[in-house]
């Protein structure tokens, strides 16, 4: 009987992280460019870090790094994201899943929500951290890699970090708003009943 529950749960994580997966990928579609640069506020990743808080550590990063696989395939190759396969390993698969690092504050933040204590400040540090390690991947392959599409009169590292920087501000202040909104049904997005 504990075997077939274990793989009963096995299934519905799975099954939740291709729909989590399926959503991040068809938000990624909605244009999400601010003003003229490439500074982009990426919708996907408030449910991969719900998903990462919901499932946890594991499940988070299996989620993302398909996530990335999937964005790769169906934006990097057709829109010139990909100029190699290193820059393309690390930009999409790696930077994608390290949003599943927001669960490592899984447990502690259910635990603050089955005590009745206010989540909000663990799920901002937890969905910060899995954010900056994702910004801080493009960031090391815009230095290296797209260095070539900086303006002239500007440092390739400084170029990358204005646009990965902004884009990871950008996000932030995209989460702070969601979970102030979202504040009052944590428990239903986050508790699981299997």
């Amino acid at each position: 009987m504990a075997k077939e529950m274990s793989k009963t749960n096995s299934l519905v994580v799975l099954t939740e992280g291709a729909i989590i997966v399926a959503a991040a990928q068809a938000l990624s579609f909605v244009p999400h460019d601010l003003g003229v640069s490439s500074i982009q506020v990426e919708y996907g990743l408030i449910p991969m870090a719900i998903y990462a808080l919901r499932r946890g550590l594991k499940p988070g990063l299996t989620a993302g790094f398909v996530w990335g696989i999937l964005d790769l395939i169906l934006k990097g190759f057709s829109s010139g994201g990909f100029l190699n396969p290193l820059q393309g390993l690390v930009e999409y698969p790696l930077a994608f899943a390290a949003v599943g690092l927001v669960g490592l504050g899984s447990i502690q933040v259910k635990n603050r929500i089955e005590d009745n204590k206010n989540p909000l400040g663990l799920i901002i540090l937890y969905s910060g951290l899995g954010f900056l390690v994702k910004y801080f991947l493009h960031f090391i392959a815009g230095g290296i890699y797209w260095g070539a599409y900086a303006p002239k009169t500007m440092n390739p590292w400084i170029y990358s970090l204005v646009i990965n920087g902004g884009s990871f501000i950008a996000n932030v202040i995209m989460l702070l708003v969601l979970l102030v909104l979202l504040s009052s049904i944590f428990r239903r997005f986050i508790i699981t009943k299997d």
